[in-house]
This record gives C-alpha cells, sequence and structure tokens, in this order.
C-alpha cells in the first residue's frame, strides 16, 4: 500500500529534523521525506495539516497480562491500546504465568502478536528460571526465540552470588540485564517512607531500599563489566547514583514511569487505590529530581509501565490492592505534558519516548536497529500523528485497554493521537 501524508510537521529527535514537509510510504518504508518520488501514486492520502508527524513511540515496560492473567488483559486488547497511543514498539516483561523462561512460550507469544498486525513486540526474557531468583535461563536459545534481553521484572534478585554469575554470562555475549533496583527486605511496603505514609498508617518503602540495590548493582557491574538497564527509577537519591555512575562510564541505561514522573506520595489522597503503584509515589523533591534528570540525559527514557488491574484486585484497601496502572494510552500526552509543564524542548519530550528508548534497546533490534524510533528514508514506516492542539479528558471507561485504572481519570491532557502506522500499515485511526 502507498500513503502520503501531507502537511504535516514532521519532529524526528534522532537527526533533529524539524519541519512541515511530506512523507511518502510504500511497501511498508518510507521512501521519501521532504519530497515525492517521481510517479509515486498514493492509494491513501493523508492531510496532517497542523499536526505533528513523529516516529512510533518506544516503551520499555509494558505488561500485556498474556499468558496467565486474561482476566486483567489480553493482548488483542493491549496491543490495540498500543496503537491507539502511538506505540509501535513495546517490551513486555517476563512475569506472566508461566513465566517467560522457555523459548517456546516466547515464541509463541511472539506469534501471536505478529498475527494482530498492530505494534511490534519485544520479550524480555526471565533471567531465573521461574524468577525465583536461583538457577540462571538458557539466554542463549531464549535469543534465538526474540528476547531482547533478560530481568526479573519486580522480583528482587536476592543471591549477589546469582547476579554476579548472570552477568558474567550476559557480559560474555553482550546481553543486557534489566534489573529493577529494590532491596528485598526493605521494599517490602505499599508507600513511600514519609509523613503521608506514617499519618495514613500504611508501611513504607525506604528510599535506601533503591539505593542499596543500586551499590550493589554498581559493584558487580564494575566486576563483570556487562551492560545493566535499570527499571523505574523512584528517587532523587537513585538518579544522581546513576549520574555518578554514569559520569565513572559504568554501561548502565535507565527508565522512569510516567507515575513518578508527574505524581507524588499526595496523589494517594485517601487511601485511592488507583496510586497503589509499584514503585510508590514519593514525595515532590523526588518527582522534580527525576524530572530535571529526565532532561539532562541521567534518565534515558520514559516508559508506560503499563500494567492493567482488573476491578476485584484494584477496589481493594489500599495496602491490599494490586499494584499497577493502565498507561500505554497516556504516555505521549503525559510526554507533552512534561514538556509544557516543565518548559523542556519539544524534541526532548519526544526523544524519550521514541530515540532514546530506541537506543537503550541497540542491537537488539537487529535489522530494525536503524530505523526503530527515527523518521529516515528506506526504514520501516512506524509512524505516528498527533493534534498538538487537541486536549482531552481521560475517561477510564473509553480507554481501549482492558484495564480501566489510571491515577489520571478525569486530568485533561494535551495531544491526541490521530493515526498510528506500523510498518507502513495503518494500525489505527481515531475519526
Amino acid at each position: 500500500m502507498k500513503t502520503l501524508i501531507q502537511n504535516g510537521r514532521v519532529i524526528d529527535p534522532a537527526s533533529g529534523r524539524n519541519g512541515v514537509c511530506d512523507i511518502a510510504i510504500a511497501a511498508g518504508r518510507i521512501i521519501g521525506i521532504g519530497h515525492v518520488p517521481e510517479g509515486f501514486a498514493p492509494s491513501k492520502t493523508v492531510d496532517a495539516t497542523g499536526c505533528i508527524v513523529v516516529p512510533g513511540l518506544v516503551d520499555l515496560a509494558s505488561r500485556l497480562r498474556e499468558p496467565g492473567h486474561e482476566h486483567e488483559g489480553m493482548l488483542e486488547s493491549e496491543m490495540h491500546a498500543a496503537v491507539a497511543g502511538g506505540v509501535t514498539s513495546l517490551v513486555c516483561l517476563p512475569d506472566t504465568d508461566p513465566v517467560l523462561d522457555e523459548p517456546g512460550l516466547v515464541e509463541m507469544l511472539k506469534f501471536r502478536a505478529e498475527k494482530l498486525h498492530e505494534a511490534r513486540l519485544f520479550p524480555l526474557g526471565a533471567l531465573t528460571r521461574d524468577l525465583a531468583g536461583e538457577v540462571l535461563t538458557e539466554m542463549a536459545e531464549l535469543t534465538e526465540a526474540g528476547c531482547i534481553g533478560f530481568g526479573q521484572a519486580d522480583v528482587p534478585l536476592m543471591n549477589t552470588q546469582v547476579m554476579q554469575r548472570a552477568l558474567q554470562y550476559a557480559a560474555t555475549f553482550g546481553y543486557t540485564v534489566w534489573l529493577r533496583p529494590l532491596d528485598p527486605y526493605l521494599g517490602q511496603g505499599v508507600a513511600a517512607s514519609g509523613a503521608l505514609a506514617t499519618r495514613l498508617g500504611l508501611s513504607g518503602v525506604p528510599v535506601a531500599a533503591e539505593t542499596i540495590a543500586l551499590h550493589t548493582i554498581f559493584e558487580v557491574q564494575k566486576m563483570t563489566g556487562a551492560r545493566v538497564h535499570l527499571c523505574r527509577l523512584s528517587s532523587a537519591a537513585g538518579v544522581e547514583l546513576v549520574r555518578q555512575a554514569k559520569a565513572q562510564g559504568l554501561p548502565v541505561t535507565c527508565d522512569v514511569n510516567i507515575n513518578s514522573l508527574h505524581l507524588a506520595d499526595t496523589d494517594i489522597g485517601y487511601f485511592d487505590s488507583r496510586a497503589r503503584l509499584s514503585p510508590p509515589l514519593r514525595q515532590q523533591r523526588d518527582r522534580d529530581a527525576i524530572g530535571a534528570g529526565l532532561a539532562d540525559g541521567t534518565i534515558d527514557a520514559l516508559v508506560s509501565d503499563h500494567a492493567p488491574v482488573d476491578e476485584d484486585a484494584k477496589m481493594l484497601p489500599f495496602a491490599e490492592a494490586e499494584p499497577g496502572a493502565t498507561g500505554l494510552e497516556l504516555l505521549l500526552s503525559l510526554a507533552l505534558k512534561w514538556s509544557r509543564d516543565g518548559n523542556v524542548p519539544l524534541a526532548r519530550a519526544l526523544a524519550v519516548v521514541s530515540a532514546e528508548p530506541a537506543r537503550v534497546l541497540g542491537n537488539a533490534l537487529g535489522t530494525l536497529q536503524a530505523s526503530v524510533g527515527r523518521i529516515v528514508e528506506g526504514g520501516v514506516a512506524d509512524l505516528c500523528v498527533f493534534d498538538p492542539a487537541a486536549a482531552w479528558t481521560v475517561n477510564a471507561d473509553a480507554l481501549a485497554s482492558q484495564g480501566k485504572y489510571t491515577p489520571y481519570a478525569g486530568y485533561e491532557l494535551p495531544g491526541r493521537v490521530r493515526y498510528t502506522w506500523v510498518g507502513g500499515q495503518l494500525a489505527f485511526q481515531r475519526g
């Protein structure tokens, strides 16, 4: 199918392109930017006047809930939520049921996702069997099956010797280990330690739960030389430790989720379980430090941390509710809100949800490395067109995701996705 996108403002953070021009698409690839090849006869023409054309978003943290948790989310519903939010590539975490620790499970998941013809799925394999933290998985076989790295999701790796062996093996073969910095003993609370948690009588998670884990990870990194991606930082102290690690030359990247970027512990309100999240919402100083770290490049990527939760698990007393919130359809708008409210250049806000997460994935993208998260002639046509002037109110019932719970319900957010293309195929169009 041949498509011509006309009169849109094209912003590609990877190349610095920023201006109004046309994009021609044929056979799933971009064949012209700013010019239409001679003899090009599009079968579909899209007028993007007043809209912004950007690379398809790349989300490094999504739970699709399948297999094993279909009551909270189905592959069909969550992949559709992705393209509705302009997300064309996403990494799914390994804490499914069964855990993604066998090549057959990974191949099945990728096959099902490809049959849907929506977003591209990049599975993260389990670092240890059943995420139990004892026996390493067959990383080579999982890589051949399609895994782009290995992690424990939110399950802490308690045995430091197992961490050392895992990083040694990963370093030998050039794999990236994805770790959530969380001390298993200090991290068992339900809210961030502080005055509010004390007042509400909620068990607290101190900042030290993150920083102790970070110190351990960095020391093991120095021993092994392995590349580590740190998942979902939540504290100002954690951001500073990552800044120091990068200054020392450690091969480390990191991300933060949309909730920690915009919300603070006070948003829990009167035990609002929609704000029961992991990592927990911390104080305003942590939120501000996260925004600064994301702006200056200390934090590489902004993620949705999409985790749909059903009513039975969410509508419980705060401490008993399952942590998680839907986020795929909010990622772009919350990046734009950060740009607007924090006086952050639009190109940087778009980079942390496109070019920068694609850079984190790096060689794991294979033949797609040169074009995912970018707009480049000859590259795959993964594109998002959104209207920056269209404000919308988050109505949980109107979300495509099967999970309807989000702390942003009722918020008015900027930017509305109009079209999403994946591999040159129109995957989403808002009427």
